[in-house]
């Protein structure tokens, strides 16, 4: 199950529409949880919005560059909250809607 998120209120500028966005049940219950993660995923979601990857490899930030681009793939992000935990960022090739998630959640 998803949660729909609203965390675009604060962004002024994004390279690419993000349609509708949710997360997932674990991702959700962290929010709620820890303020610092929270702080992390507003930080992370604009950095995304905005085309910084976060910490991929580089043969998959221009994959991102290119679906950018040409508007025909999916955009993913990562982005390492600590040494164990990371959270991926992924906006649908079509644009509808982007999901934050766990990686064990993918």
């Amino acid at each position: 199950m998803q949660k729909e998120l609203n965390l675009g209120n604060g962004l002024t500028e994004m390279k690419f529409s993000i349609g509708r966005v949710v997360v997932t049940r674990g991702v959700d219950a962290k929010l709620g949880e820890d303020e610092q993660f929270s702080k992390f995923v507003a930080k992370s979601f604009c950095r995304h919005c905005n085309g910084d990857w976060g910490d991929l490899c580089d043969e998959d930030k221009q994959l991102n560059d290119s679906g950018l681009e040409h508007g025909d793939d999916r955009l993913f992000s990562k982005y390492n909250y600590n040494d164990d935990e990371s959270i991926y960022i992924i906006t649908e090739w079509d644009r509808s809607v982007t999901t934050i998630l766990f990686p064990e959640e993918y």
